[in-house]
């Protein structure tokens, strides 16, 4: 059961008000999508078609405190290993909706059940410079939802206030080479632990939907 709150309540009437109901749908090649080459000079996309992929922005409605739920990829992974992500991955041809796909991936990798999670929309696609167009789900999530993590893809859960996420100070950007190129990011510094990229750039896009409109 998930008990309201002033603060809840504060975070799910915007979500009523500002996500899409619907998910955005693939890339329009006309559009300047949210993505990695949002902050870059040249604002240079991915070579390709487009992955489709989504993730789950899982908010906690814990009864004092309202947080989001974030993960620490597995070390061997090929790919991002070690990164902090959202529970999520590539969408599957059986996938009815990204939030289906992002409600299995959360299921598959950290044991979040479906019937502990009650949706509220989508955020704006985002682009990742690894070709991935990302639709990100928000949810709330009941206090207390047993998880199970599987170790090969997560190696640990953690929670963050969303007030801390949602304070536009933390946003900071970071620049690093990548592929013979200077990169710009957004990156959100808690504690010792570093979210960046991707990860970072989504929830940049959830404080620029419901805290900047």
């Amino acid at each position: 059961m998930i008990l309201a709150s002033p603060a809840l309540d504060a975070f799910t009437e915007r979500a009523r008000r500002h996500l899409r109901r619907e998910p955005p749908g693939l890339l329009d090649p006309r559009a300047d999508p949210k993505g990695d080459h949002a902050l870059d000079e040249m604002k240079i996309l991915p070579n390709g078609e487009p992955k489709a992929a989504a993730v789950l922005v899982p908010v906690v409605a814990h009864p004092g405190e309202t947080t989001v739920l974030l993960t620490q990829r597995a070390t061997g992974l090929r790919a991002h290993s070690g990164q902090i992500a959202f529970p999520g991955g590539r969408l599957d041809p059986d996938d009815a909706s990204p939030l289906a796909a992002a409600l299995r991936e959360a299921e598959e990798e950290i044991g979040l059940a479906a019937d502990h999670v009650r949706p509220l929309g989508y955020l704006d696609a985002y682009l990742s410079g690894t070709g991935y167009l990302v639709t990100p789900a928000v949810a709330l999530v009941r206090p207390g939802a047993p998880l199970a993590l599987n170790p090969d893809e997560v190696s640990e859960t953690f929670e963050v206030p969303l007030g801390f996420l949602m304070d536009p100070a933390r946003h900071e950007i970071h620049e690093r080479e990548w592929n013979g190129r200077l990169r710009r990011y957004y990156a959100i510094p808690f504690g010792d632990r570093y979210i960046w990229g991707v990860t970072a750039g989504i929830i940049r896009n959830l404080y620029e939907r419901l805290y900047r409109t």
